[in-house]
């Protein structure tokens, strides 16, 4: 059982930057390969970043690539996903997953079975 909560979110400004952080109980989060997905109002889940479970690869959807970072603070249980220079398309609730082996796509919802509540990030002009 691995249960995620997300915090960081909140409304900004384009331009500013956002941390948000995905803390795990239950298991040792470092065992398992964590994504980042957003869903925006009328829109499918978008799979933005995801961190491996072996040598802690990072994958970034082409939408974030260059501007979001992912990575992991093993002392805190926690992924962190590092986000700069938001855009307005940016806006949506942010969620944390994670699962225990990834067959294919680190970037597709159905390969993960643990979700956060997630978490509304704001980006405004």
């Amino acid at each position: 059982q691995v249960q995620l909560v997300e915090s960081g979110g909140g409304l900004v400004q384009a331009g500013d930057s956002l941390r948000l952080s995905c803390t795990a109980s239950g298991r040792t989060f470092s065992w398992y390969p964590v994504a980042w997905f957003r869903q925006a109002p009328g829109k499918e889940r978008e799979g933005i970043s995801c961190i491996s479970s072996y040598r802690d690869k990072t994958y970034y959807a082409d939408s974030v690539k260059g501007r979001f970072t992912i990575a992991r603070d093993n002392s805190k249980n926690t992924v962190l996903l590092q986000m700069n220079n938001l855009e307005v398309e940016d806006t949506a609730v942010y969620y944390c997953a994670a699962t225990g082996w990834v067959g294919g796509d680190f970037l597709e919802a159905s390969e993960y079975n643990y979700w956060g509540q997630g978490t509304q990030v704001t980006v405004s002009t």
